[in-house]
This record gives structure tokens, C-alpha cells and sequence, in this order.
């Protein structure tokens, strides 16, 4: 597992050090220059496949001032006495003082912007008076960003800004072809890309799109979460001798971790103890959202699939898959809400009764005592709430309920709860309006995305498993039926255990992105296509947790 620690909490745990004499700064540095050479030697630049020489490659450190400059120059001095050309670029008159003379020593050269032509840095904005120093700096081999550090706030300013937004611009023109003969070099962060929200994950300015990012002591929530994740790229973890640190501030969950948790049944266990969902979804308007729900909880190992709906749809549903039993009956989770229009969304005759399907569903899962809640009145179970069951969620849910919403839904249901947010507000601080959403409801939010942020009472949880081609209809009611299994093979634990249900949903987002990429690997995929994939990537899982010695899992 990843976890993920926010700027305070690593500040704290490097002062006893620092006070100690502890350098910190030669660490970093040193891991940081091995890691960009071990780059330029292998599948760094252009992927080769044999090693290369160092020696003659070409190096530019983007440099501003604080510790983090000081860790890119001691480590550019590294690579220089290793035979690369290093140029350090510094955007600030105050670089750290002993980084320079280092650099300098061992055969480095240290420039500032306008050293390299640019006539008037403090003058105002415009492509062509960058053109030289972006000439410059992506005609190297790899680049080093070390702008800022992990205690900068907000946007890039000044010259740092324009000098990354030119660099930004130029490197995607390169990395789109349209620049004939030009290369692009391999970037590397040095601790986090300069300019993101290094807690929040937030993008509030421009940013050069790193390779790789080696980062020191811990993980920073940054790397992790949306939009920023997506910027990052290869993330590392240098250990400079911290103490454990408690209480991350965000986890990933990585396929080992998947593997232990889930659910695989033993000799005693039968289709009711491996758990059975039932699912309301789809109505005759938008049969297909229900065929895919039930679809991935048949596929991802649902011990049964009861399936409430019309008639006509549950026909359609049964037709697809045989396996789903069109009746009441007892369940250990639901799944609600994937093709059904929302209240005040307009929708078909059929619409209705999933409403009070849904309704009836809901107060099951919360435990509220209701006439017509049939078996389940009176007792929580869990549920995956999703598409139009979110607008008949109740004021308050227990953790036990997961919201499912993409970022338009989720600024409705804030909407609804007197929060002023758009989708683009939603996208652009995913993690701070999923909690604000969890406060709100009381349930776990897991809201979908390239990067899904998933926040339940015990913290945030971000997965990025997934290719970009999962982005396609249906993907979002394949996570539904598939978190619902889960949720009910586990039943009874997930409502006695409050901050599981957000694992678990960690745990179906992975599953989930993992399936999109097996569907087609590095091609469009069909949302049935990933439902398909279900059983190969859950069997990849477990056999690769096997192969590791630490035997299958029991039921939980």
C-alpha cells in the first residue's frame, strides 16, 4: 500500500534530524542524481532497450531557491563528476549558495534566464521572447525541475510561471510530433512537479509534465490525487531515514494489497454466504445500464443477483444473463440507481416504480423500519448508490452506503445541500469536494474519475489504475454491479466496521480500472468488454498473490 503524507507532517519529521546534523540534503540529492542516471542509461528518454552511456549526455536543472534547488544541484554536481554536461537555470538570484559552488567544482555551469537571452525577464509575457530558453533547456538529455518545494503555496509566479508555461507549451508541441527532428527530454520532478497543490493534488497554475518524480522521506498527497496525479508520472520513494509517520493523509491500494482482500470462497461456503446483491437498476428507457450492473456482479463473483425492475427490463436482464433470479428475496448488499433517471430528470412510465424501488432500498440499507422494506426493514446493509438513486439519497446515510457519483453529479448533490460548486470547480479540487460530500451525507463518496478519490470516515483513498479509453458509457454501471458484490461478500463486516466500505471501494476502483485495461491494452474498450474481463483479472490477482507465498484468501 501506498500512503501518502501531507508537507506538515514531513516538515516535522525531518526537524529532529536536521537538528541532529543529519544530511538530509546529501541523501536526497545523491538518490535523486543515481535515479536520473540509472534513467539516462535505460528506458529513460526514448525507451531504448539497451543501456547507454552517461558520459557526454546533456543535463539542465531548472533551479529556484530553497532546499529543493540546493537537492538538484548537489545532485546535478553528482551527475557532472559522472561525465554528463550540466547546466543548472536559475530563476531566482538567491539559489542555494553551496549548491552552486558544488555544482560549479565539478565542472557544472549555473546560468540565469537571461543569460540565455531573455532580454527583459520582469517584461511582459509572450512565446517569442521564450523561444531561446526553451530551445535550451528541451534540447537536453533529461531535465530536472527543482523550482519549489514541498512548502511552496499556489500558482508558479514570476519568472518561475512563464519560464514553466513556455516549457509546458514547447514540450507538448515535441511530444505531438509537430516540431520535425526535435527530441523531447526525459523530465524529473524533484520531489513534486513545481506548481502543484502538494496536499489537495490541485493543478492552480502551469506545470512541466514530469516523467518521473523522486520523491523524498514519504509519498505526498500531490502525487496521488487529481489533477496533479496525471503530471507526475513514474513516482519513486527515496528513504532519507525518516520516522514512520502516522496518519496518512491519502492511500492507494496497490494489486498485492487487492489480492489479500478479496473475497475468495472456501469448501463450506454457498451462493448465500458468498453474498447476494440485489440490484435496481435500468428502466425500459435504459434496459442496458441494468445488463451491465448485473452483468460485472455475476462476473466479479456475486454468490447470487437478484434483479428489481419492470418486467420488460428484468426480461432483457435474465436474457443477457441467466444467472439473475428476477425476484425478492433477502440480500446482503444493493446496487441502485445505474439507469434511472433522477428526480426531476423527465424519464419514462417505468421510471416511477424504480424510484420506489430504490426508496425502499435506501431505507433498508440506512436500517430506518418501513412498511414496505419487506425482509430487510429495520436492518443496514450495505449499498453501492449510483446515477439517479443519488437524488433520493435521505439527509443523512451511515458509511456503510458508497455515493458513486462522476463530477456533475456530485456538484448537483452539493447543489441540493447548499454548497455554490460547478463540475469544473468539482474537477479541479476533487479531494476537498468528495469530503465536503461525505460530511454532508454521512456516506462514503467515491467519486469517479482517470484518478477516483474515495473518502470515508477513517481518510481518502485515491486509485489511478485504469487506461484514459474507460472513459466510455456504461463503464460507471459496471463499477456498480462490481462494487456491489464485494460489498455484499462482505456484508455484515462493512456495516460493522465504518471505515471499511471506503477499502473496499478502493479495492472495486482498482479491479475495475484494471479490467478496462485488460479489455483491449492500449485501445478503446466497450463497458460490456470490462465487465468481461471481471474473472481474468480477480484470477491474475490471486495467482500472483500466490506466487508471493502468502496462500489464498478466506472469505472475510
Amino acid at each position: 500500500m501506498i500512503e501518502a503524507f501531507t508537507a506538515a507532517q514531513v516538515r516535522a519529521a525531518e526537524e529532529p534530524l536536521l537538528a541532529q546534523g543529519v544530511p538530509l540534503m546529501g541523501r536526497a540529492a545523491f538518490a535523486l542524481a543515481a535515479i536520473t542516471a540509472r534513467d539516462l542509461r535505460g528506458a529513460g528518454p526514448d525507451g531504448a532497450a539497451t543501456p547507454r552511456r552517461v558520459t557526454g549526455r546533456r543535463a539542465v536543472l531548472l533551479v529556484g531557491s530553497g532546499n529543493n534547488g540546493g537537492d538538484t544541484l548537489f545532485a546535478g554536481a553528482h551527475l557532472a563528476r559522472r561525465g554528463v554536461a550540466v547546466q543548472a537555470v536559475c530563476t531566482t538570484g538567491r539559489p542555494h549558495a553551496e549548491g552552486v559552488a558544488a555544482l560549479r567544482r565539478a565542472g557544472g555551469r549555473v546560468v540565469g534566464v537571461a543569460d540565455l537571452g531573455l532580454a527583459d525577464p520582469e517584461g511582459p509575457d509572450g512565446s517569442a521572447r521564450w523561444s531561446r530558453v526553451v530551445r535550451e533547456v528541451l534540447g537536453a538529455d533529461v531535465v530536472l525541475d527543482g523550482l519549489v518545494g514541498i512548502g511552496a503555496e499556489g500558482a508558479l509566479r514570476g519568472v518561475a510561471g512563464e519560464l514553466v508555461a513556455a516549457l509546458a507549451d514547447g514540450l507538448a508541441v515535441r511530444s505531438r510530433g509537430e516540431q520535425a527532428g526535435a527530441g523531447r527530454p526525459w523530465v524529473v520532478a524533484v520531489d513534486t512537479p513545481s506548481g502543484i497543490g502538494v496536499d489537495d493534488g490541485s493543478v492552480p497554475g502551469p506545470v512541466l509534465p514530469a516523467d518521473r518524480t523522486v520523491t523524498f522521506g514519504a509519498v505526498k498527497p500531490g502525487l496521488l490525487l487529481p489533477p496533479a496525479a496525471h503530471l507526475a508520472g513514474r513516482v519513486t520513494l527515496v528513504d532519507v531515514g525518516l520516522a514512520a509517520l502516522e496518519g496518512p493523509a491519502v492511500r492507494r491500494l496497490e494489486p498485492a494489497d487487492v489480492a489479500r482482500r478479496w473475497p475468495v470462497p472456501g469448501p463450506a461456503d454457498q451462493k448465500y454466504t458468498r453474498g447476494v446483491l440485489g440490484v435496481v437498476a435500468g428502466t425500459p428507457t435504459f434496459p442496458g445500464a441494468a445488463v451491465l450492473a448485473v452483468t460485472a456482479a455475476v462476473r466479479a463473483g456475486a454468490g447470487m443477483v437478484r434483479y428489481g425492475g419492470p418486467d420488460d427490463v428484468a426480461r432483457v436482464v435474465v436474457s443477457a444473463r441467466p444467472e439473475a433470479v428476477p425476484a425478492e428475496g433477502r440480500v446482503q448488499a444493493w446496487a441502485l440507481g445505474s439507469g434511472v433517471p433522477g428526480v426531476g430528470d423527465g424519464g419514462g412510465p417505468g421510471d416511477a416504480g424504480q424510484h420506489g424501488r430504490i426508496r425502499s432500498a435506501l431505507a433498508a440499507a440506512c436500517g430506518e423500519p418501513r412498511a414496505e422494506g419487506g425482509p430487510h426493514a429495520g436492518r443496514g446493509v450495505p449499498a453501492v448508490v449510483d446515477a439517479g438513486a443519488l437524488s433520493l439519497l435521505p439527509d443523512r446515510c451511515p458509511p456503510w452506503v458508497v455515493l458513486t457519483p462522476h463530477a456533475g453529479e456530485l456538484a448537483t448533490l452539493l447543489g441540493a445541500r447548499g454548497e455554490d460548486v460547478d463540475r469544473a470547480a468539482v474537477e479541479a479540487e476533487p479531494l476537498r469536494w468528495a469530503r465536503r460530500a461525505h460530511e454532508l451525507t454521512g456516506a462514503t463518496v467515491l467519486l469517479k474519475g482517470s484518478a477516483t478519490v474515495i473518502v470515508g470516515p477513517d481518510g481518502a483513498w485515491s486509485q489511478a489504475d485504469g487506461p484514459a479509453w474507460l472513459a466510455t458509457a456504461g463503464a460507471g454501471d459496471v463499477l456498480t454491479g462490481l462494487l456491489g458484490a464485494l460489498l455484499a461478500a462482505y456484508g455484515d463486516r462493512v456495516v460493522q466496521e465504518p471505515g471499511l466500505a471506503a477499502e473496499v471501494a478502493a479495492a472495486a476502483a482498482t479491479v475495475h480500472g484494471l479490467a478496462g485495461a485488460r479489455a483491449n491494452p492500449g485501445g478503446p474498450v466497450a463497458a460490456l468488454d470490462v465487465a468481461g474481463a471481471l474473472p481474468g483479472v480477480v484470477a491474475e490477482l490471486l495467482r500472483g498473490r500466490v506466487a508471493h507465498g502468502d496462500g489464498p484468501a478466506r472469505h472475510p
